[in-house]
């Protein structure tokens, strides 16, 4: 009898949840896709590397979305149920609010299971690569990199000034351009005109200047020379790209748990490095645990509430959600600081959650009402 229940709660919820996961995401992802939008239009960005960006986004899009459409799924799940007096008449055959929970913990354990995976492996595997990869295109088209009438170094050593850029032709228009990639020697180029050309398969970039002049001044300032050209070809290899990419400096979020305590170690302990390593650590593990919460949270709110309708319960669901994100933006944000412990402040949210749910369930356990929700629906009748 209880195994049946169980079933038919569990296939109450399951098809929220997914549905909520898919539009979460496609509003993430929509938001994200302007700005990927603009490099597939002026920077020529193929369709397959579209695709690896959104590979590489999507870890960090699902678990910011798990809390949410863990809470949503169970909220809606059991206010369908209570407002078609289904749980009062579960409750008439002798099922307490308390044997209604086992699948929303199968749930709720699941999702937790998820979100540490992606908490721990695939988030910082996402936003690793997908630095990386940004990196990588950065350093392979350097029109990526110029804008106009700003100084720029797409390479290590090389410093661009454009008065003019077309990103599709990649011509430059009145060129400044300064090349310290020699110890001994720093080229000055002044150019009418500059186009650029990639070469993959020589893993080499060549910069075709027209009409321009050449200052070469060694490093101790006490030789000059001057060249002017119609023509000058610029080659910029794999050794200049490399080492930027090499020592790109990894951010806590794109570091594993054996990077984040090394970072931990070596750090001063107080300043700005040491603090968002240790945040960024302790999140890795109070992130699932807030999923895991939210699911239960859901069971005795959804259950409270009859009227309203599924979108109610959407509004509160998501209302909660960003109680929490909001309370766990606050709490990193002072974390940094020093201001609270940063191996305490990302576990103040959870806390707040564990309390708020024991209060829950004991109150619909004891069938006794929210006198919140009781105050909204009366001003709602109103």
């Amino acid at each position: 009898m209880k195994l049946t229940i169980y079933k038919y709660i569990f296939h109450e919820v399951w098809p929220t949840f997914l549905a909520s996961l898919l539009v979460f995401i496609f509003i993430v992802l929509a938001a994200r896709m302007l700005n990927i939008a603009e490099w597939v239009i002026n920077h020529g960005v193929s369709p397959l590397q579209v695709l690896k960006m959104i590979l590489y986004l999507l870890p960090g899009m699902i678990l910011f979305a798990l809390p949410a459409t863990t809470l949503i799924a169970v909220f809606v799940g059991f206010h369908r149920l209570s407002g078609d007096n289904e749980i009062t008449a579960l409750k008439s055959s002798g099922i307490s609010t308390y044997q209604m929970l086992p699948p929303v913990v199968v749930l709720s354990l699941t999702t937790l299971i998820v979100a540490a995976f992606l908490g721990f492996i695939g988030s910082p595997w996402g936003n690793r690569s997908f630095k990386d990869f940004i990196f990588q295109i950065a350093h392979s088209k350097a029109d990526l990199a110029i804008k106009e009438r700003v100084f720029c170094e797409p390479f290590e050593g090389v410093t661009f000034y454009i008065n003019s850029f077309s990103s599709k032709e990649r011509l430059m228009k009145d060129v400044f351009l300064v090349d310290r990639r020699d110890p001994t020697l720093t080229n000055t180029i002044v150019s009418r005109e500059g186009r650029i050309f990639s070469h993959p398969e020589l893993k080499i970039i060549t910069v075709h200047f027209f009409d321009g002049t050449i200052f070469m001044v060694d490093k101790n300032l006490e030789d000059v020379r001057t060249i002017e050209f119609n023509t000058y070809d610029l080659n910029i290899g794999l050794q200049d790209m490399m080492p930027a990419l090499l020592s790109r400096k990894r951010a806590p979020k794109e570091m594993f748990v054996r990077e984040l305590s090394e970072t931990i170690k070596t750090a001063a302990k107080g300043n700005i490095e040491y603090n968002e390593a240790a945040i960024e650590l302790m999140e890795r593990f109070a992130i699932p645990l807030a999923v895991f919460l939210m699911g239960i949270i859901g069971v005795p709110l959804g259950a409270q509430i009859r009227s309203g309708g599924r979108f109610l319960g959407i509004v509160i669901s998501l209302v909660v959600f960003l109680m929490y994100y909001m309370f766990l933006a606050g709490v990193r944000s002072i974390g940094e600081t020093g201001t609270v412990s940063p191996f305490i402040g990302p576990w103040l949210p959870d806390l707040f959650l564990f309390l708020s749910c024991l209060y829950l369930l004991r109150r619909a356990g004891r069938e006794r009402s929210i006198h919140l929700f009781d105050r909204v629906l009366a001003l709602q009748e109103r």
